[in-house]
């Protein structure tokens, strides 16, 4: 069974999983509403998960307490326990790499599986997909739902398609049968907003995203819209990744909102560092640098601006990230605008000891980082790791003195 395709894609989603998790040592409470919360002796705290006797009464994944409990009074609250969750997912993810090593998770209870090679093993797809449900629920006493298809957006329609402890197959023959019918937020990456931005134009269903053209997508959606296009029409082709493959990184930023607006220079400044901090120690850590230093601006109206300077050789330290950071704000925004968001970004990243060339210039020296600030942040970055990124606190009147001297 190639499902239409010369790929064979699976995609496995663990049943309930939180609370099918927490019931392993509960059996008492299999037949009862449960579901597990943030804060179960609180009534502000809200639903994680659920299971399906809770789901039955309209308990819902993300409403407060009060709520699912006005809906289901004899609901069991139990509270979360991640480590559980995270030990359960590698053992389930074992499971599949039994079967291929091109396992690709998508969350602790998601994963993809390109089974196209294992087929000469173990049976086509469905025979599978039925395979890895078998033991999941009888090695580790949960259950998942299989979707398999040629492609990755239709293989997790599928697994979604029915649940609990099920396979369905989503073939070219057969999708506009099954699929066209649903709503079109059970689309993959099509959240509440673009389901509302589709709605305003009369698409509401997968059917009818469907039946608009690439450019009419696009015209409601923007960028996402062609994505759409390709993933409704089964024309998804991306590969699933071998376990433990990762993408490589091509930015590190960090943003941060603040409580309340940053007035004047030195509280823009202060509000930078700590972002410079936490860049420049995740390049440390990757051992990377970066040629460009991105900062971006956010008034209390909302408006924003982002500004960037490409540096005369790559850098990791904080020291320079915070004065080209400081530097493009001092020449992006007037002194004395109120400020409600700043984010510092690294691009044009290179490894550590990658030959990079110099921005030459006619009117300054270009040097290589200092080596004695370089041993410095390295010293901090150790003693954060093993004291808490509180152990040591940067003066900054000290460092823009320093810089101003330099």
């Amino acid at each position: 069974m190639t499902c239409g395709g010369k790929r064979v894609i699976l995609h496995c989603d663990c049943n309930n999983f939180f609370a099918s998790v927490e019931l392993l040592e509960h059996p008492e409470l299999k037949d009862k509403p449960v579901a597990v919360a943030g804060d179960p002796e609180g009534r502000h705290g809200i639903i994680l998960a659920k299971n399906n006797i809770a789901k039955a009464y309209g308990v819902q994944t993300a409403e407060a307490i009060w709520q699912a409990r006005q809906k289901c009074p004899g609901l069991v609250l139990l509270p979360p326990h991640h480590d559980k969750y995270a030990e359960m997912s590698r053992r389930v993810n074992e499971i599949y790499l039994s079967v291929t090593d091109q396992v690709e998770p998508f969350s602790v209870d998601e994963s993809w599986l390109d089974v196209t090679a294992s087929q000469g093993l173990f049976g086509d797809g469905k025979t599978i997909a039925d395979l890895l449900r078998r033991r999941v629920r009888e090695e580790l006493g949960i259950t998942i739902s299989v979707g398999v298809s040629d492609n990755k957006t239709w293989a997790k329609l599928g697994s979604d398609y029915k649940k609990p402890d099920a396979t369905t197959c989503i073939t070219r023959e057969n999708f506009a049968e099954l699929m066209h019918p649903l709503a079109a937020s059970e689309m993959l990456f099509v959240g509440k907003s673009a389901a509302q931005q589709l709605k305003k134009h009369g698409v509401t269903t997968i059917g009818a995203m469907a039946a608009c053209t690439k450019e009419l997508l696009t015209a409601y959606l923007g960028k996402q819209g062609e994505s759409c296009w390709r993933m409704v029409h089964g024309l998804d082709d991306s590969p699933v990744k071998v376990w433990g493959e990762t993408d490589p990184v091509k930015s590190v930023g960090n943003s941060l909102t603040f409580p309340h607006d940053l007035v004047g220079r030195e509280a823009c400044h202060a509000g930078l560092m700590p972002l410079c901090e936490s860049v420049g120690a995740r390049l440390r850590a990757q051992h990377l640098k970066c040629r460009t230093v991105t900062v971006q601006i956010k008034d209390p109206q909302l408006k924003v601006i982002s500004r960037q300077h490409t540096l005369p050789m790559p850098t990791n330290l904080t020291r320079q990230l915070y004065r080209e950071s400081c530097a493009i704000f001092d020449a992006a925004w007037p002194a004395h605008a109120p400020v409600r968001l700043l984010s510092v970004t690294a691009d044009g990243l290179c490894g550590e000891d990658d030959p990079a060339p110099a921005q030459l210039s006619l009117l300054e020296c270009v040097r290589e980082d200092d080596p004695k600030q370089v041993r410095l942040e390295q010293a901090i970055d150790g003693v954060r790791r093993r004291f808490g990124k509180d152990a040591v606190s940067s003066a900054l009147p000290d460092m823009m003195r320093r810089d101003r001297e330099e």
